[in-house]
């Protein structure tokens, strides 16, 4: 008898600490076409969770906040796996992430959504993502669509003198997207297309594709995963010269590329990505921490990640429970305000303002994320070149 009394209680004591843990899912790219970009994103996440525990944890019995790690992979078929494993078998609050804006789709559409759980992904961007909710308003993002992006692309392409141009793009869900939005601005403000052709990733030689846009022009936007084609056609493109110039957003934005291809012969090499404005005070403060913890501040999608993971702690805190069903509100009534302004690593100040009733506007690393009717926000962008065999940021102005 006492040993089933001491059993009991035992079962007791682990039941109790698995109540007192608010769980969310982190579907990330950790394997496939662009590991090293997300490898400082899962960091940041990390970090945002651990800003939370540090300083008190959730509710008023300190609960331990926890992002449940599984590989999405960039594939729409593993973020579905993934993320049904999250919702049904971890029973998780809320999902941050996917990476990728083509699994992002797929889990949303197929697990998500129907389950209930909202979705904050920290770097989908594809255009896509803003329409296809119907009444449920469960799919956010920390990122700006790249309805915005193709368009900075597009001027910047201008602003250089390309006045004619090839695109080529891999058929998945962001950069067919991607290349469709700078397509269109791009000859809207009087450029010229010469070609404009989908290539399948994963292939080991484009040299046709290559010679085929270049016959047209001297210049190339690539739209591509840096792991699965992009280094591929940039080394073919160099080997048969191709072209002088090339443009792209940030699917190539990695150390890689340079390591791979020789900082020598990136010099026309122009990239785009999401970034954050370095001079503000939630930046600065964002910086600080980042800093202390070794996380690259301005890296691609880092800011993002770190906003997402923290502002699903503030909505469930927020909602004051782990219901599902209160998050898609209280992510909205903490990131868009009216409120006291909260800046990232401000856990304690946030939640005792929450506790006494009061209301807080989130400013986030990557800047305010005030969702729109989407689950969208606005957002700046950086052009990118090489300078000393590192990628160098500058702000679109």
């Amino acid at each position: 008898m006492k040993k089933l009394i001491i059993s009991v209680m035992i079962l007791f004591g682990f039941s109790t600490v698995s109540i007192a843990d608010v769980k969310i899912g982190n579907p990330m790219a950790r394997t496939g076409p662009i590991p090293e970009l997300v490898k400082p994103m899962s960091a940041a996440v990390d970090l945002a969770v651990e800003h939370v525990n540090d300083q008190g944890g959730l509710f008023s019995d300190g609960q331990k906040y926890i992002a449940v790690k599984v590989d999405s992979a960039c594939d729409p078929v593993a973020a579905v796996d993934a993320v049904t494993k999250l919702v049904n078998v971890e029973v998780v609050t809320g999902i941050v992430g996917p990476v990728c804006s083509g699994a992002t789709i797929a889990q949303a559409e197929s697990v998500s959504i129907p389950a209930g759980v909202v979705t904050l992904s920290v770097s989908a961007s594809s255009p896509a993502i803003s329409e296809m909710e119907s009444n449920t308003d469960l799919v956010f993002r920390t990122a700006a669509s790249d309805a915005y992006q193709g368009i900075a692309l597009a001027e910047l392409a201008m602003s250089k003198g390309l006045k004619e141009i090839a695109v080529s793009y891999a058929n998945d869900d962001y950069n067919a997207a991607i290349a469709g939005v700078f397509t269109k601005a791009f000859t809207s403000m009087g450029g010229k297309i010469t070609g404009n052709e989908a290539h399948e990733p994963n292939k080991a030689s484009y040299r046709s594709e290559v010679n085929t846009l270049g016959a047209g022009s001297n210049n190339l936007a690539l739209f591509a995963y840096y792991g699965s084609s992009g280094i591929t056609i940039m080394r073919n493109a160099m080997e048969t010269g191709a072209f002088e110039n090339f443009i792209g957003a940030d699917g190539m934005l990695a150390q890689e590329v340079i390591d791979q291809l020789g900082a020598e012969n990136l010099g026309n090499v122009t990239f785009t990505t999401s970034a954050s404005d370095s001079s503000t005070d939630a930046f600065k403060s964002w910086k600080k921490h980042a800093d202390a913890a070794n996380v690259p501040a301005s890296d691609p999608f880092v800011p993002n990640s770190y906003d997402a993971a923290f502002l699903m702690a503030l909505a469930i805190e927020k909602a004051g429970s782990a219901d599902r069903s209160k998050i898609a509100a209280a992510l909205r009534e903490v990131a868009n305000g009216p409120g006291e302004k909260i800046y990232p690593g401000e856990w304690k100040k946030a939640k005792g303002i929450i506790a006494s009733g009061g209301s807080i506007d989130y400013v986030g690393a990557a800047g305010p994320q005030d969702f729109d009717k989407n689950g969208d926000v606005a957002g700046l962008f950086s052009k990118n070149t090489v300078v000393d065999g590192k990628w160098k940021s500058v702000v679109i102005k």
